[in-house]
């Protein structure tokens, strides 16, 4: 690992690490290239996989970009290695969002930065978005400030809601999703990403094996992908009472803005996971400009709402499929 050049293995590690970050619908809105003399890799996004309807603005899309970067740079502090990370380098071309100058240095110790990246690596196998209930434990005051402290670190910040505010979200979920049940186009949208596992192995999209229970206490925020539908053995059962939500947000609102929410939304995650805190998201105010900025705190009311976490002690959920490499990767002589 340790040499002039990256070997094939340490790689393909590397960009299977980046890959297991979480998109909407699992939709995995990247690719990467790989240019061996530069030892750089670099982050495009594929708009191919953008969310029209949901996410004309492709917010979420660079969303997901940026936590794939997150991993990509955890992957190789994990791994010994620098990476000297560039935002948007070629603004004559949108798709490419990042390049990640990978240098090898045997002799020199690990800087702390990339130490307090490395120690996530395990959470990033172990990390699942969890559509289950969670019990009424409250996650404790030292681990919330972990996941405060992981949000700055990445320029965000990580607050979890107070009751009042608790209640203004979820009434805001609830219009959303009234919001959608009346927008046909949104709902052929998801459904063009939720798969059927019967009919074959999904490479991409939500498989109904990972659409959780259905909810019966109607307090559920989980995004429910299976509609209307009928799922055999899909159990209805109660969620929790009182949901633990956090808003992440940003003090910006542009791309730049967006690939840190990323960043800072997986960095989140993984401490989370390693704290055995479960994670899912509430998007659906977020998808809805009016109901958006409604989400900011009632008190402060600062920063640009980015992601609505759901956490708590329950199942992690399943692991959902990924691209093959050979379909997210290129490699330059």
């Amino acid at each position: 690992m340790l040499t002039e050049a990256l070997d094939g293995t340490a790689l393909a590690d590397l960009v299977a690490d980046a890959t297991a970050a979480p998109s909407m619908h699992n939709a995995q809105p990247w690719t990467f290239r790989y240019g061996r003399r530069s030892r750089t890799l670099t982050l495009r996004a594929d708009f191919e996989r953008a969310m029209p309807e949901a996410d004309p603005s492709a917010r979420a899309l660079h969303i997901g970009c940026g936590a794939a970067l997150l991993n990509l740079r955890v992957s190789a502090a994990h791994h010994g290695l620098d990476a000297a990370v560039s935002l948007l380098p070629a603004p004559s071309d949108p798709t490419v969002l990042a390049t990640v100058r990978l240098g090898i240095h045997p002799d020199m110790p690990r800087k702390p930065a990339d130490e307090a990246l490395a120690v996530l690596h395990p959470a990033i196998k172990d990390r699942h978005t969890s559509r289950y209930p969670f019990d009424e434990r409250p996650v404790p005051d030292n681990v919330r400030a972990r996941l405060a402290e992981a949000a700055r670190a990445e320029g965000a910040d990580f607050a979890f809601l107070t009751p009042i505010h608790l209640e203004t979200v979820l009434g805001l979920i609830r219009d959303a999703e009234g919001y959608d049940r009346g927008d046909p186009a949104r709902e052929a949208e998801q459904q063009r990403w939720t798969r059927n596992t019967r009919s074959g192995a999904p490479v991409d999209g939500i498989p109904d094996y990972a659409f959780g229970p259905r909810d019966a206490s109607e307090r559920a925020t989980t995004r429910d992908f299976a509609g209307t539908r009928v799922i055999p053995g899909r159990a209805r059962v109660l969620f929790e009472n009182r949901p633990q939500l956090a808003l992440l947000s940003t003090p910006g609102d542009h791309v730049p803005d967006w690939l840190r929410a990323g960043q800072a939304l997986e960095r989140v995650l993984l401490t989370a996971t390693l704290h055995q805190v479960s994670t899912s998201f509430a998007t659906q105010p977020l998808e809805w400009p009016d109901l958006r900025w409604i989400l900011r705190d009632p008190v402060f009311g600062t920063g640009n709402p980015q992601m609505i976490v759901r956490l708590g002690y329950g199942p992690s959920g399943p692991r959902t499929p990924r691209r093959p490499l050979d379909h997210v990767l290129t490699i330059e002589p």
